[in-house]
């Protein structure tokens, strides 16, 4: 038997509500299993500046390092549209990836055959799709300086983002993909752009002697970001692992998402380096936070399910619990159960709690 500490930060609009479906697994799996999870609960975000006065405390942080794993809703919504930049909602997710040094986010791109119809692509184009997608997360553009805008001379303004990464920014993270590949379908692709930026041009250099010196079993692919985007819309079961830099992988990641039906879907994983064992993580959905239907029980609440999911296979290496949260979605989804989001013609529509309590009760049955 196990105990662990699972932190959860609901964050703003529609977080509070998807997280207490979490909340309802947890408590499921501390009924059913050997294994123990403590449930402590913060604020993080909007939620945060208006209790706080930050977009997250230095003590939410000193919760989140020392917990096994950290799971969060969203943040940010129009309330807040008119604070500081620095401490805007969204600064206090990036903090926590900073902090905790959370590097390698992955993404999957996931389409349920229930939900192949939903997706803006062709059903066979997207049915059976599985992809992963590995986004450094704390280098690039995102948090390169200098950072700035300055006011020049003759009037006008001038804005600066600077891209950065370092050789062993690079290596870890094709590392951390290149494992995952191994774990899959053995193939992976990494994007850049080395035709036109020098950044692209170190990352080109270091992927590629990782791929041919540490992983020559892998079938391993070079394409241009530009090139990846276009290809994702032509063709996206040509991939199976694709690694990329900050700010493409935030693009790609995106565009994966939809292919899939809806961002409400998604999950998604944010590591830190391996130590002793263990990794940091965070775990959050890939919506989000859906102000306009904050509070009615409209949101869907599969994706924080599913990153719960997540943190069972890649922290709590609980992977029969992992198995079984996500084939309990999937069967949920077969019965035709549907959120607002993914609705279809001749479905069953049903609110968050309803989405919540049904996955659970299928996963009773799988149980049994």
């Amino acid at each position: 038997m196990a105990n662990y500490d699972l932190l959860l930060l609901p964050g703003d609009g529609i977080g509070p509500e998807v997280m207490a479906e979490v909340e309802g697994v947890a408590g499921w799996l501390n009924a059913q299993t050997q294994n123990s999870f403590n449930v402590d609960i913060d604020l993080v975000g909007g939620a945060a500046i208006d209790a706080q006065g930050v977009p997250v405390s230095d003590a939410t942080i000193e919760k989140a390092d020392k917990a096994d794993a950290t799971i969060l809703g969203a943040v940010g919504g129009p309330k807040w549209d008119g604070v500081d930049f620095e401490v805007r909602p969204e600064a206090g997710l990036l903090r926590l990836r900073k902090d905790l040094e959370l590097f390698a986010n992955l993404r999957p791109a996931i389409c349920f055959p229930a939900l192949a119809d939903a997706s803006s692509l062709k059903r066979e184009h997207v049915e059976g799709l599985d992809i992963m997608i590995v986004r450094e997360l704390t280098g690039g553009t995102y948090f390169g300086e200098p950072k700035e805008i300055t006011d020049l001379p003759d009037g006008q303004k001038r804005a600066v983002d600077t891209t950065l990464y370092t050789t062993s920014e690079i290596e870890r993270i094709v590392r951390v993909a290149c494992d995952l590949a191994r774990k899959r379908g053995k193939k992976i692709h990494s994007a850049d752009k080395h035709n036109v930026m020098k950044t692209g041009v170190l990352w080109h250099e270091v992927a590629s002697r990782i791929f041919k010196d540490e992983y020559s079993d892998l079938e391993c692919h070079h394409i241009l970001a530009d090139n990846c985007a276009m290809q994702l819309v032509r063709d996206p079961k040509q991939f199976d692992v694709l690694v990329t830099d900050n700010l493409f992988g935030d693009m790609l990641s995106d565009e994966a998402a939809m292919m899939t039906g809806s961002l409400g879907m998604l999950p998604s994983a944010s590591l830190g380096a391996e130590m002793n064992g263990k990794r940091k993580a965070l775990y959050e959905p890939v919506h989000g936070t859906a102000p306009d239907i904050a509070g009615k029980s409209l949101a869907n609440p599969i994706a924080t399910i599913a990153s719960f999911a997540m943190a069972l296979r890649y922290t709590f290496n609980m992977g029969e619990a992992a198995d079984m949260v996500d084939q309990a979605i999937a069967n949920v989804l077969d019965a035709g159960l549907r959120t607002g989001d993914i609705m279809q013609e001749g479905k069953r529509q049903v609110g968050t709690v309803e989405m919540g309590a049904a996955i659970r009760a299928e996963m009773d049955r799988l149980a049994a």
